[in-house]
């Protein structure tokens, strides 16, 4: 039986045209194209590409391929014989823009699934390969649409991985910005951009990054989030422990803290190695604002972290074990709205929040143009419903939004996704224990992510273990000057 990955380039045509019709049998979109040059064109050879992936599909393949016999040294190409062609290329090599020379069945196949038009002469055992025909619709550069800004740069990644590196060549011009591409396996082999800036990121962190991508790319990669998962600390943990990004300037910013990008092609997603647990409140836009401005909203968003996760089992407890630790004019309050329900505290906030999860996945995975009103619509219409049917009672509605709300204060989406699943085991330790329950849930959150790494790092650091000089931009911003000096003074410890 043929195996292509091993088989070596027939100097018979005939035979690597056999080849091809078996490796790319029932590809329809597949061309073989015949053609003869030569005197009296008597000499055949074959240029074979995918349809789909190359845009015009009229090229002069005769033109492309004798670009390179001068005239003074083979003569006209319409005199040219195979061992013209293979005595010119094996000598210089092949000169043309995008053009290379494969000698491997193998890599023949790759070029060609690459995009690739790939011409084979008979009589000889290379073939020419050209990738200046390969054209695939992509997306524009846009404004990402998950980490939209006021003010700051509007532009995107995109699917395409070489535009987006020129995208982070054009903004970080510094020949210590390494790009090192790896080639993924199974059936996808998708290829794998890794970058960093030498001298700035961990050696080490480096090191033990590149131990788990060797161990990593085997598999089929379709995402950067296949690479996330497959190289984390803590598969089980409910914390990211990478970031996210689809901007040219986070990645940049994030390669001079030392920071390590990953980029597969077909994906518009930069992912940012290590992440710690503070760098998820951080946004590209803080560096945009004046400082108090922007160390104002970082604690918003710190705010709005322990008011999401903490707010229903706070009033569980509250309600249930604690009354009177609440006002006595709130308190009545409460008891008015809360008589006549059916269920107790915990089940009426349980069940409002878990409908309230359901309309938000509802609306992200409807048509933009619905989702959006179903969301909204929906949940007042049923939290209206609910209080006029006595179900649930108009303070849980009202937490239940503000819950919400300050969810949506978090600037990456993945740690709102944690704050979501943690919701629910604090509610239930409030139910049962009360206060005491909270404080529980806490001390073992806390446990938790002083014992997470990221890539070997403390994943709660500056916090744990301290380091009062990192404390410039975590829960404030200190200027902009402030936070260079310290950079160069961490890098010159390095040195």
């Amino acid at each position: 039986m043929f195996t292509y990955q091993t088989a070596k380039i027939s100097k018979t045509l005939s035979e690597n045209r056999k080849r091809l019709e078996d490796v790319f049998s029932n590809c329809e979109d597949l061309n073989i194209f015949p053609w003869q040059y030569g005197p009296d064109l008597t000499h055949t050879a074959l240029s074979i590409f995918f349809g789909t992936l190359v845009q015009d599909k009229k090229l002069n393949f005769m033109k492309e391929s004798m670009q390179d016999l001068v005239p003074h040294e083979v003569g006209p190409a319409t005199i040219v014989t195979p061992e013209d062609v293979i005595k010119f290329f094996g000598r210089h090599g092949v000169s043309a823009q995008n053009a290379v020379l494969v000698d491997s069945f193998n890599q023949a196949v790759d070029n060609i699934l690459k995009g690739h038009i790939v011409i084979f002469f008979d009589g000889w055992d290379k073939v020419l390969s050209y990738a200046q025909a390969h054209q695939v619709e992509m997306r524009p550069v846009s404004e990402p649409v998950t980490e939209s800004v006021v003010k700051g740069p509007r532009e995107g990644t995109v699917e395409q991985l070489e535009r987006n590196i020129g995208l982070l060549r054009s903004r970080l011009a510094n020949p210590h910005f390494k790009i090192e591409k790896f080639r993924g396996g199974g059936a996808t082999k998708a290829e794998i951009a890794v970058g960093y800036l030498e001298g700035t990121v961990d050696a080490e962190t480096l090191t033990e990054f590149k131990k788990r991508m060797n161990a990593a790319k085997e598999g089929d990669i379709l995402e950067t989030a296949y690479i996330e998962e497959l190289i984390e600390d803590s598969t089980y943990s409910p914390f990211p422990q990478y970031r996210s990004t689809e901007r040219p300037d986070v990645a940049v910013a994030s390669l001079l803290e030392g920071k390590i990008i990953v980029m597969v092609q077909g994906t518009g997603t930069i992912l940012i190695c290590p992440g710690l647990f503070i760098e998820f409140f951080q946004a590209s836009e803080d560096y945009y604002h004046r400082v108090i401005f922007s160390s104002f909203i970082r604690l918003l968003r710190i705010a709005g972290f322990f008011i999401s996760l903490t707010l229903p089992s706070v009033f569980i407890a509250l309600t249930t074990f604690h009354p009177e630790l609440i006002p006595t004019n709130l308190l009545m309050t409460v008891l008015d709205t809360r008589e006549g329900l059916p269920f107790p505290a915990f089940i009426e906030t349980l069940i409002m929040i878990f409908f309230f999860e359901l309309l938000r996945e509802a609306g992200i995975r409807l048509p933009r143009p619905v989702g959006s009103a179903v969301s909204i619509v929906g949940a007042l219409i049923i939290g209206d419903a609910a209080i006029n049917a006595n179900i649930a009672s108009p303070a849980i509605v009202i937490l239940v939004a503000l819950t919400g709300i300050a969810s949506f204060a978090m600037p990456q989406y993945s740690i709102s996704i944690s704050i979501r699943l943690l919701q629910f085991p604090l509610m239930i330790l409030a139910a049962v224990l009360g206060g005491f329950g909270i404080m529980i849930g806490f001390l073992l959150i806390m446990l938790h992510l002083t014992n997470l790494r990221s890539l070997g790092q403390p994943y709660f650091s500056p916090l744990t273990p301290f380091r009062p000089k990192q404390l410039l931009d975590v829960f404030v911003r200190a200027p902009i000057k402030t936070l260079w000096h310290s950079l160069r003074k961490r890098e010159m410890r390095k040195i």
